[in-house]
């Protein structure tokens, strides 16, 4: 490996301040020799530009990711060769943990925009974790923390209507980039209109609707892409969001 690809731990450190990778690229209770052994394990991607593929759904699992700049969807082709979202990750966020059980991707993972990806060998990682009880149980909190996010947010919008889904949407990306130091009431929507739909079950045109109503009820504005939450507590009661699920968005955004 070429010594530009990899990051010490003095980059880390400032670089990855708000990302979920920073509890595995520096654990607690890890010697520093094996913290230097970690370090040496972890690349860093030449950035990738919009609509390249990160990996395929088919391809062998070899590497975790991690989004450090950026944004990527991941996606599915149904029968008929249609794409199904399954899901957008932001900066901070990990890609590639659905194919440790069958060691395959099921999914595609495409960038949104111009994005920078770190790369972690998922053999090397294993073999230190299985050698590092503190990394191994700070890798397993990391993963129930991704896995309690996409279940969080699947618990939001089933079985909900079309403005709730989508506000319940919008709270969620605003808790998830609060969680990473970002502006939670001021975001860009890198992915399109028509992609928010393909996620949510809407038609786009549903989704456009919703927006400008949103705006005309005061609860958002709406510039192209850039969004303002005006009134998150009026998102929250459109979504249904009341009691334990507002304390959990609160406590998840460290608030």
């Amino acid at each position: 490996m070429s010594s530009t690809n990899v990051m010490n731990i003095k980059e880390l450190k400032q670089a990855c301040k708000a990302c979920s990778l920073r509890d595995l690229c520096l654990p607690l209770g890890v010697s520093v020799e094996d913290l230097s052994m970690l370090e040496g394990i972890i690349s860093r991607k030449r950035p990738v530009q919009r609509r390249d593929v990160i990996y395929q759904a088919g391809d062998p699992l070899t590497c975790l990711y991690a989004v450090r700049t950026g944004s990527v969807k991941t996606f599915v082709l149904t029968n008929d060769g249609e794409e199904q979202v399954t899901g957008f990750h932001l900066p901070g966020e990990l890609l590639g943990l659905d194919a440790i059980n069958d060691g395959v991707h099921p999914c595609t993972a495409l960038a949104l925009e111009t994005a920078s990806v770190c790369e972690i060998p998922f053999d090397r990682l294993e073999e230190l974790a299985g050698r590092t009880p503190g990394l191994q149980h700070q890798l397993l909190r990391i993963m129930s923390r991704e896995i309690q996010t996409d279940e969080h947010l699947m618990t939001l919008l089933g079985h909900r209507t079309s403005d709730a889904r989508l506000a319940a949407f919008l709270l969620n990306l605003s808790r998830r980039f609060g969680m990473r130091g970002f502006s939670r009431h001021e975001f860009n929507l890198t992915m399109s209109r028509c992609e928010i739909g393909n996620y949510l079950g809407l038609a786009v045109e549903t989704v456009s609707r919703m927006l400008s109503r949103f705006q005309e009820q005061g609860l958002i504005q709406v510039q192209r892409k850039f969004i303002t939450i005006l009134d998150a507590d009026g998102l929250r009661e459109i979504a249904g969001i009341h009691g334990h699920d507002a304390r959990h968005q609160e406590q998840a955004s460290g608030h």
